[in-house]
Protein backbone atom coordinates (compact mmCIF):
# COMPACT_ATOMS: atom_id res chain seq x y z
CA UNK A 1 0.00 0.00 0.00
CA UNK A 2 0.89 3.53 -0.80
CA UNK A 3 1.55 5.61 2.29
CA UNK A 4 0.06 9.28 1.44
CA UNK A 5 2.63 11.93 2.15
CA UNK A 6 0.47 14.30 4.40
CA UNK A 7 0.85 11.18 6.75
CA UNK A 8 4.76 10.95 6.56
CA UNK A 9 5.50 14.85 6.00
CA UNK A 10 5.82 17.22 9.27
CA UNK A 11 4.14 20.78 8.01
CA UNK A 12 5.30 23.95 9.47
CA UNK A 13 2.32 26.58 9.76
CA UNK A 14 2.72 30.33 9.75
CA UNK A 15 0.24 32.85 10.30
CA UNK A 16 0.53 36.76 9.48
CA UNK A 17 -1.62 39.93 9.07
CA UNK A 18 -0.41 41.45 5.97
CA UNK A 19 -1.31 45.24 5.78
CA UNK A 20 -3.29 46.30 2.60
CA UNK A 21 -2.78 48.89 0.35
CA UNK A 22 -5.14 51.02 2.41
CA UNK A 23 -4.11 52.60 6.16
CA UNK A 24 -6.30 50.45 8.87
CA UNK A 25 -6.65 47.27 6.50
CA UNK A 26 -4.98 43.75 7.79
CA UNK A 27 -5.20 40.79 5.91
CA UNK A 28 -5.09 37.23 6.97
CA UNK A 29 -2.33 35.24 5.43
CA UNK A 30 -1.72 31.45 6.45
CA UNK A 31 1.80 29.56 5.14
CA UNK A 32 1.50 25.31 5.74
CA UNK A 33 4.90 23.78 3.96
CA UNK A 34 7.46 20.69 4.71
CA UNK A 35 9.50 21.66 8.02
CA UNK A 36 12.54 20.31 6.00
CA UNK A 37 12.12 23.04 3.30
CA UNK A 38 14.87 25.41 2.95
CA UNK A 39 14.68 26.61 -0.59
CA UNK A 40 11.70 28.19 -2.54
CA UNK A 41 10.94 28.66 -6.04
CA UNK A 42 8.27 30.23 -8.05
CA UNK A 43 6.45 26.62 -9.51
CA UNK A 44 6.15 25.62 -5.61
CA UNK A 45 4.83 28.68 -4.19
CA UNK A 46 1.01 28.66 -4.28
CA UNK A 47 -1.51 31.16 -3.02
CA UNK A 48 -5.33 29.97 -2.54
CA UNK A 49 -7.50 32.46 -3.45
CA UNK A 50 -11.68 32.37 -2.15
CA UNK A 51 -14.65 33.02 -3.53
CA UNK A 52 -17.49 35.42 -3.34
CA UNK A 53 -19.41 34.18 -0.10
CA UNK A 54 -17.17 32.24 2.39
CA UNK A 55 -13.23 33.08 3.58
CA UNK A 56 -10.29 30.77 2.40
CA UNK A 57 -9.08 29.70 5.69
CA UNK A 58 -12.09 27.14 6.62
CA UNK A 59 -12.64 25.87 2.77
CA UNK A 60 -8.81 25.49 2.36
CA UNK A 61 -7.25 24.37 5.40
CA UNK A 62 -10.01 22.42 7.33
CA UNK A 63 -9.30 19.45 7.94
CA UNK A 64 -11.87 16.92 6.84
CA UNK A 65 -11.01 13.12 7.51
CA UNK A 66 -7.68 14.73 8.86
CA UNK A 67 -7.02 16.37 5.55
CA UNK A 68 -7.19 19.53 4.26
CA UNK A 69 -6.36 20.72 0.31
CA UNK A 70 -3.68 23.02 1.92
CA UNK A 71 -1.87 19.90 4.07
CA UNK A 72 -2.30 18.01 0.38
CA UNK A 73 -0.24 20.55 -1.64
CA UNK A 74 2.15 21.22 0.87
CA UNK A 75 3.19 17.37 1.64
CA UNK A 76 4.43 17.35 -1.50
CA UNK A 77 6.90 19.42 -1.10
CA UNK A 78 5.28 23.19 -1.68
CA UNK A 79 4.76 25.84 0.14
CA UNK A 80 1.64 27.15 0.01
CA UNK A 81 -0.24 30.13 1.32
CA UNK A 82 -4.22 31.55 1.75
CA UNK A 83 -5.51 34.71 2.04
CA UNK A 84 -9.23 36.14 3.62
CA UNK A 85 -9.87 39.11 1.83
CA UNK A 86 -11.06 42.21 3.94
CA UNK A 87 -14.29 41.51 5.17
CA UNK A 88 -14.02 37.87 5.14
CA UNK A 89 -12.75 35.48 8.00
CA UNK A 90 -9.81 36.89 10.23
CA UNK A 91 -8.98 40.14 7.78
CA UNK A 92 -10.19 43.34 8.74
CA UNK A 93 -13.74 43.82 9.01
CA UNK A 94 -15.39 47.49 7.04
CA UNK A 95 -17.48 49.32 9.33
CA UNK A 96 -20.11 48.91 6.71
CA UNK A 97 -20.77 45.08 8.20
CA UNK A 98 -21.24 46.62 11.45
CA UNK A 99 -24.19 48.65 9.74
CA UNK A 100 -27.77 48.20 8.58
CA UNK A 101 -27.03 46.30 4.93
CA UNK A 102 -29.08 48.94 3.24
CA UNK A 103 -26.84 52.40 4.91
CA UNK A 104 -24.36 51.27 2.42
CA UNK A 105 -23.52 50.59 -1.13
CA UNK A 106 -21.94 47.25 -2.02
CA UNK A 107 -18.40 47.07 -0.69
CA UNK A 108 -15.42 44.95 -1.57
CA UNK A 109 -15.52 45.26 -5.04
CA UNK A 110 -13.65 43.08 -7.47
CA UNK A 111 -10.94 45.67 -7.65
CA UNK A 112 -10.53 45.79 -4.08
CA UNK A 113 -9.90 42.17 -4.07
CA UNK A 114 -7.31 42.43 -6.35
CA UNK A 115 -5.22 45.07 -4.45
CA UNK A 116 -5.77 43.09 -1.33
CA UNK A 117 -4.40 40.16 -3.51
CA UNK A 118 -1.38 42.32 -4.90
CA UNK A 119 -0.49 43.18 -1.12
CA UNK A 120 -0.23 39.90 -0.25
CA UNK A 121 1.48 38.27 -3.87
CA UNK A 122 3.95 41.08 -2.75
CA UNK A 123 4.68 40.19 0.92
CA UNK A 124 5.68 36.41 -0.27
CA UNK A 125 7.36 37.13 -3.03
CA UNK A 126 9.84 39.28 -0.82
CA UNK A 127 9.63 36.99 2.12
CA UNK A 128 11.05 33.70 -0.32
CA UNK A 129 12.85 36.38 -2.64
CA UNK A 130 11.11 34.78 -5.76
CA UNK A 131 9.97 36.47 -8.44
CA UNK A 132 6.31 35.01 -9.25
CA UNK A 133 3.83 32.35 -7.68
CA UNK A 134 0.71 29.97 -8.59
CA UNK A 135 -2.23 31.33 -8.09
CA UNK A 136 -5.05 29.28 -7.39
CA UNK A 137 -8.60 30.38 -7.29
CA UNK A 138 -11.86 29.60 -6.77
CA UNK A 139 -15.01 31.14 -7.81
CA UNK A 140 -14.87 34.72 -7.27
CA UNK A 141 -11.18 33.97 -7.43
CA UNK A 142 -11.41 32.57 -10.59
CA UNK A 143 -11.95 36.56 -12.34
CA UNK A 144 -10.06 38.40 -9.29
CA UNK A 145 -6.84 36.43 -10.13
CA UNK A 146 -6.92 36.21 -13.59
CA UNK A 147 -7.49 40.28 -12.98
CA UNK A 148 -4.28 40.67 -10.63
CA UNK A 149 -2.64 37.95 -13.63
CA UNK A 150 -3.09 40.39 -16.98
CA UNK A 151 -2.14 43.40 -14.03
CA UNK A 152 1.22 41.73 -13.30
CA UNK A 153 1.64 39.00 -15.73
CA UNK A 154 5.45 38.77 -14.71
CA UNK A 155 4.47 38.17 -11.13
CA UNK A 156 2.16 34.78 -12.07
CA UNK A 157 3.71 31.27 -12.72
CA UNK A 158 0.53 29.53 -13.10
CA UNK A 159 -2.98 29.99 -12.73
CA UNK A 160 -5.52 27.69 -11.65
CA UNK A 161 -9.55 28.32 -11.67
CA UNK A 162 -11.44 26.02 -9.45
CA UNK A 163 -15.58 26.79 -10.93
CA UNK A 164 -14.31 29.54 -13.33
CA UNK A 165 -17.00 32.35 -14.11
CA UNK A 166 -17.54 33.16 -17.38
CA UNK A 167 -20.99 35.25 -18.82
CA UNK A 168 -23.96 33.72 -18.28
CA UNK A 169 -26.28 34.48 -15.45
CA UNK A 170 -28.05 31.15 -13.71
CA UNK A 171 -30.18 32.81 -11.44
CA UNK A 172 -28.41 30.90 -8.35
CA UNK A 173 -25.49 33.71 -7.70
CA UNK A 174 -27.75 36.36 -8.03
CA UNK A 175 -29.26 38.52 -5.07
CA UNK A 176 -31.43 40.83 -6.51
CA UNK A 177 -33.90 42.06 -9.40
CA UNK A 178 -31.90 42.90 -12.58
CA UNK A 179 -31.57 46.62 -11.96
CA UNK A 180 -32.67 46.46 -8.25
CA UNK A 181 -29.92 47.96 -5.90
CA UNK A 182 -27.62 45.84 -4.00
CA UNK A 183 -26.89 46.65 -0.60
CA UNK A 184 -23.30 46.91 1.26
CA UNK A 185 -23.35 43.20 2.63
CA UNK A 186 -25.80 40.07 2.14
CA UNK A 187 -27.31 37.55 5.07
CA UNK A 188 -26.45 33.57 4.72
CA UNK A 189 -28.23 31.10 7.04
CA UNK A 190 -26.65 27.64 8.07
CA UNK A 191 -29.85 26.07 6.41
CA UNK A 192 -29.71 28.33 3.24
CA UNK A 193 -25.87 27.47 2.81
CA UNK A 194 -26.93 23.77 3.12
CA UNK A 195 -29.73 23.73 -0.02
CA UNK A 196 -27.44 25.93 -1.82
CA UNK A 197 -24.92 23.23 -1.54
CA UNK A 198 -27.24 20.60 -2.92
CA UNK A 199 -28.93 22.51 -5.80
CA UNK A 200 -28.71 20.83 -9.02
CA UNK A 201 -27.75 17.47 -7.70
CA UNK A 202 -29.52 14.12 -9.11
CA UNK A 203 -31.84 12.88 -6.04
CA UNK A 204 -30.31 9.29 -6.44
CA UNK A 205 -26.71 11.03 -5.47
CA UNK A 206 -27.34 13.83 -2.99
CA UNK A 207 -27.09 11.03 -0.22
CA UNK A 208 -23.64 9.89 -0.87
CA UNK A 209 -22.66 13.75 -2.18
CA UNK A 210 -21.22 15.52 1.84
CA UNK A 211 -19.58 12.51 3.75
CA UNK A 212 -21.02 12.62 7.29
CA UNK A 213 -19.57 15.38 9.44
CA UNK A 214 -18.27 17.10 6.84
CA UNK A 215 -20.88 19.93 6.28
CA UNK A 216 -21.21 20.59 10.04
CA UNK A 217 -16.98 20.53 10.57
CA UNK A 218 -17.68 23.26 7.65
CA UNK A 219 -20.44 25.36 9.05
CA UNK A 220 -18.98 25.17 12.91
CA UNK A 221 -16.33 26.94 11.11
CA UNK A 222 -17.06 28.45 8.52
CA UNK A 223 -20.17 30.78 10.66
CA UNK A 224 -17.76 31.21 13.54
CA UNK A 225 -16.05 33.75 11.63
CA UNK A 226 -18.63 36.53 11.89
CA UNK A 227 -18.70 36.73 15.77
CA UNK A 228 -21.72 39.39 15.32
CA UNK A 229 -23.59 37.22 13.33
CA UNK A 230 -22.84 34.22 15.50
CA UNK A 231 -24.87 36.10 18.20
CA UNK A 232 -27.99 36.32 15.96
CA UNK A 233 -30.96 33.71 15.82
CA UNK A 234 -30.81 31.89 14.03
CA UNK A 235 -26.78 32.38 13.69
CA UNK A 236 -26.12 34.28 10.35
CA UNK A 237 -22.65 34.89 8.08
CA UNK A 238 -22.48 38.45 6.36
CA UNK A 239 -20.62 38.45 3.16
CA UNK A 240 -19.95 41.46 1.03
CA UNK A 241 -22.04 42.46 -1.91
CA UNK A 242 -19.30 43.80 -4.10
CA UNK A 243 -18.66 40.89 -6.14
CA UNK A 244 -22.36 40.92 -6.48
CA UNK A 245 -22.78 44.51 -8.00
CA UNK A 246 -19.53 43.43 -10.40
CA UNK A 247 -21.52 40.30 -11.23
CA UNK A 248 -24.63 42.45 -12.12
CA UNK A 249 -22.48 44.87 -14.13
CA UNK A 250 -20.44 42.60 -15.98
CA UNK A 251 -21.35 39.11 -16.51
CA UNK A 252 -24.61 39.12 -16.22
CA UNK A 253 -24.95 41.40 -19.19
CA UNK A 254 -22.74 39.87 -21.35
CA UNK A 255 -19.39 41.69 -20.91
CA UNK A 256 -16.07 40.54 -19.38
CA UNK A 257 -14.26 41.38 -16.40
CA UNK A 258 -11.46 40.87 -17.54
CA UNK A 259 -9.63 39.84 -21.23
CA UNK A 260 -8.15 36.13 -21.05
CA UNK A 261 -6.36 36.49 -24.01
CA UNK A 262 -4.12 38.84 -21.58
CA UNK A 263 -3.40 36.11 -19.84
CA UNK A 264 -0.03 34.58 -20.35
CA UNK A 265 0.74 32.31 -17.63
CA UNK A 266 0.03 28.49 -18.04
CA UNK A 267 -3.78 27.75 -17.08
CA UNK A 268 -5.53 25.09 -15.57
CA UNK A 269 -9.42 25.12 -15.42
CA UNK A 270 -11.52 22.75 -13.44
CA UNK A 271 -15.38 22.47 -13.57
CA UNK A 272 -17.76 19.77 -11.78
CA UNK A 273 -20.80 18.24 -13.48
CA UNK A 274 -23.44 19.54 -10.51
CA UNK A 275 -22.29 22.76 -10.15
CA UNK A 276 -25.45 24.95 -10.42
CA UNK A 277 -23.42 28.38 -9.26
CA UNK A 278 -20.92 28.39 -12.01
CA UNK A 279 -21.63 25.58 -14.57
CA UNK A 280 -19.27 23.38 -16.20
CA UNK A 281 -20.27 25.27 -19.75
CA UNK A 282 -18.75 28.86 -18.89
CA UNK A 283 -15.40 26.60 -18.62
CA UNK A 284 -15.69 25.31 -21.98
CA UNK A 285 -16.83 29.06 -23.15
CA UNK A 286 -13.39 30.36 -21.58
CA UNK A 287 -11.04 27.71 -22.40
CA UNK A 288 -10.21 28.54 -26.49
CA UNK A 289 -10.58 32.11 -25.17
CA UNK A 290 -7.12 32.03 -23.61
CA UNK A 291 -5.24 32.39 -26.59
CA UNK A 292 -1.87 32.50 -24.99
CA UNK A 293 -1.97 30.57 -22.40
CA UNK A 294 0.67 27.89 -23.02
CA UNK A 295 0.05 24.61 -22.26
CA UNK A 296 -3.37 25.26 -20.80
CA UNK A 297 -5.67 22.56 -19.46
CA UNK A 298 -9.56 21.79 -19.12
CA UNK A 299 -11.06 19.36 -16.46
CA UNK A 300 -14.50 18.20 -15.50
CA UNK A 301 -15.24 16.56 -13.16
CA UNK A 302 -18.32 14.07 -13.86
CA UNK A 303 -19.04 14.20 -9.99
CA UNK A 304 -19.41 16.79 -7.78
CA UNK A 305 -20.75 20.72 -7.00
CA UNK A 306 -19.42 24.26 -6.25
CA UNK A 307 -18.14 22.90 -2.99
CA UNK A 308 -16.29 19.54 -4.26
CA UNK A 309 -13.35 20.07 -2.67
CA UNK A 310 -15.34 18.81 0.64
CA UNK A 311 -17.04 16.43 -0.83
CA UNK A 312 -16.75 12.72 -1.32
CA UNK A 313 -14.91 12.92 -5.03
CA UNK A 314 -12.57 15.90 -3.82
CA UNK A 315 -9.69 13.86 -4.06
CA UNK A 316 -10.50 13.60 -8.07
CA UNK A 317 -9.94 17.31 -8.03
CA UNK A 318 -7.33 17.28 -5.57
CA UNK A 319 -5.38 15.16 -7.92
CA UNK A 320 -6.10 17.12 -11.07
CA UNK A 321 -4.68 20.03 -9.71
CA UNK A 322 -1.96 18.57 -8.30
CA UNK A 323 -0.57 17.20 -11.59
CA UNK A 324 -0.80 20.73 -13.19
CA UNK A 325 1.20 21.91 -10.34
CA UNK A 326 4.47 19.51 -10.70
CA UNK A 327 4.32 19.60 -14.88
CA UNK A 328 6.20 22.94 -13.89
Amino acid sequence: MQISPVATTKLTTEEFFVPARDPGIDIYVRNKRPAEMKSFRPGRTVLFVHGATYPAHTAFDLKLDGLSWMDYIAARGYDVYLLDLRGYGKSTRPPELAQPPDANSPIVRTETAVRDISAVVDFILKRRNIPRLVLLGWSWGTFSCPTYATQSPSKVERLVLYAPIWIGMTGRLAVAQPGAPLTAYRTVTREAALARWYNGVPEDKKATLIPAGFFDAWADATFATDAEGAKMNPPILRAPNGVMQDCAEYWWVGKAYYDPAKVTAPALLVSAAWDSDVPPAMARTLFPLLTNSPGKRLVELDRGTHNVMMEANRLELFEAVQKFLDEA
